[in-house]
């Protein structure tokens, strides 16, 4: 969990979102939207703004990543105190990947919170978090950020590329060093024209990049239908070996 200190870093962009959330009297909500756009910091920020305190959870396991009913029970545990400023804020982020027992002890904190307890849950979209939970929150969408707002921190065009109008992606390919120009090479590498040293190339990137590769892969290559494709064999947890080997071949230039 994360508590504590605020951070010192700014919201970038999301000025219509800051607007809003500084008036509107929901107890529960629901921030949507793509990984590293802002949503954590913002529910920060939240805290941060009214003087209230803060508390973050989120999956530890990067594997098979979920949020357990003991991880919820600590959450729980912090929101029946009386705060020490305005109130308390709880995040969770991963709202998506609680267990269905989390869920429902959440839940229990939905149906009747304390007049001090506020709580953001944090997924990529409504449809993936239990409805249950969806239907007691209030939606907050979250949308990439314009890359002008992006200039203050670097004039890279390949990292501005990378980050996709997420400052969070941009900030940490920063703190990286050299990492994605070092990946983006290894993807170019994968434009040769025979299909086992694409494979070798194709070997070699999702090794260092895990999930990440097929980012990479649009980057360099430009768009291409078998990227989903490969997306969802990730997410099914195909055996990578058939993956890569099948990737190789629909990528035949």
């Amino acid at each position: 969990m994360a508590s504590g200190a605020a951070e010192a870093r700014p919201v970038i962009g999301h000025e219509e979102v800051l607007a809003l959330l500084k008036d509107l009297p929901a107890q529960t909500l629901l921030f949507t939207g793509p990984e590293g756009v802002g949503r954590r910091r913002v529910a920060r920020w939240l805290a941060e703004e009214g003087g209230g305190e803060y508390l973050e959870l989120s999956p530890e396991e990067k594997a098979r990543p979920e949020i357990r009913l003991e991880r919820v029970e600590e959450l729980l545990d912090w929101l029946s105190t009386t705060p020490r400023g305005r109130f308390k804020l709880g995040a969770v982020d991963g709202a998506h990947l609680l267990t269905e027992a989390a869920a429902n002890a959440l839940l229990k904190l939905l149906e009747e919170p304390p007049s001090y307890a506020r709580l953001v849950l944090i997924a990529p979209s409504r449809e993936v978090v239990l409805p249950t939970l969806a239907s007691r929150a209030l939606e907050v969408a979250f949308r990439p950020v314009p890359q002008e707002a992006l200039l203050s921190l670097t004039q890279d065009p390949l990292l501005l590329a990378y980050a996709q109008g997420a400052p969070g992606r941009l900030i940490r390919a920063l703190e990286e060093g050299g990492r994605v120009h070092g990946l983006y090479a290894l993807a170019q590498k994968v434009r040769t024209p025979e299909a086992f040293e694409r494979y070798q190339a194709l070997k070699a990137l999702f090794k260092e990049a895990g999930a990440e590769s097929v980012y990479f892969l649009r980057l360099a290559l430009g768009p291409h239908p078998a990227f989903a494709r490969a997306l969802e064999a990730m997410e099914g947890y195909v055996n990578q070996d058939l993956l890569l080997a099948w990737l190789a071949l629909k990528l035949n230039p």
